[in-house]
């Protein structure tokens, strides 16, 4: 795989089908965080027990959210904590978009919004303070580039083109198709989150202009993972916090989730491996799960 942007790292690099799985979270309440994921962000419940739930979208078995509770974890401060900004749901296209926001909209749920030219999200907030981006991409062919980086910017969102996309079909929950796009981390150190995510772990250098942040991707994508600076001097985050307990890197053979499991094992970061592949913990705590299809 030849790109003519990003900046590939020196050593391992990951598969050009790497993708993302699903994202664990710990949560204060379990039956607030159900209702809020289901009857707002519109996923559904698969399966819970024991104080977990893994729910993803309509149509589909599959897990996208695990939730985990920890009754009285604290919320997400107003400045963050070091570890999740957002995680990103991916959804199949704009009209999809388009109805999601007419249905939060009609809910009086507050949404951030924002064009980033790759794409066009929308920002929410779970109860517990955790950060959601539901977002659809524009085709790849549309991307621009300059310098070897892609174009990328937070612009103002056209709200009513975007409902007018969704025609005049009611939101009935996420459809099949709907993925975990990326996820976006708070760091203490570009240069430190770089070593690990870019020269260890292998993803491409995708975005480095953007102030205070560093957006990275495997197969030519805008971003599997940004990391910011943007709550630098505020702790990471700890066991009694809601928080992100885990996200996944889905690569397509074992072999592969073993090369990336190595590469940053070799960068100093101790590595767990299991049956499925391994987790690795980033210098902040948040633990990154490397496994196959």
């Amino acid at each position: 795989m030849s790109l003519d942007y990003g900046v590939a790292p020196g050593g391992y690099r990951l598969p050009e089908a790497t993708r993302l799985g699903p994202v664990k979270l710990q949560v204060s309440n379990l039956a607030r965080s159900v209702a809020y994921y289901e009857n707002v962000i519109g996923l559904h419940t698969i399966s819970r027990s024991d104080g977990m739930a893994r729910l993803g979208a309509h149509g589909d078995d599959s897990m996208l959210v695990g939730l985990r509770e920890r009754p009285g974890a604290t919320p997400v401060p107003r400045r963050g904590l070091l570890g999740l900004y957002h995680f990103a749901i991916l959804v199949p296209d704009r009209a999809v978009l388009g109805r999601f926001l007419r249905h939060v909209t009609a809910l009086g749920v507050h949404v951030g919004m924002a064009d980033h030219l790759v794409s066009e999200a929308l920002y929410l907030t779970d109860p517990d303070g955790l950060g959601i981006e539901v977002y659809a991409d524009r085709p790849r062919a549309n991307w621009k580039t300059a310098d070897r980086q892609i174009a990328m910017a937070t612009d103002p969102l056209d709200a009513e083109n975007l409902m007018a996309a969704g025609g005049d079909a009611l939101f009935t929950g996420l459809p099949k198709g709907t993925v975990i796009g990326h996820v976006h981390l708070h760091v203490g150190d570009i240069e430190r989150a770089s070593h690990f995510y870019h020269a260890g772990l292998g993803f491409d250098k995708m975005v480095w202009n953007y102030p205070g942040a560093l957006f990275l991707a495997a197969g030519g994508y805008h971003h599997h993972l940004g990391t910011n600076t943007w709550a630098a001097g505020q702790p990471a985050a700890s066991d009694g916090d809601a928080r992100l307990l885990e996200w996944e890197v889905v690569v397509p053979t074992a072999s592969d989730a073993q090369a990336a499991l190595s590469s940053v094992e070799s960068a100093g970061h101790p590595v767990e491996r299991d049956t499925s592949g391994g987790t690795v913990s980033d210098p902040w705590g948040t633990k990154v799960r490397v496994r196959a299809t």
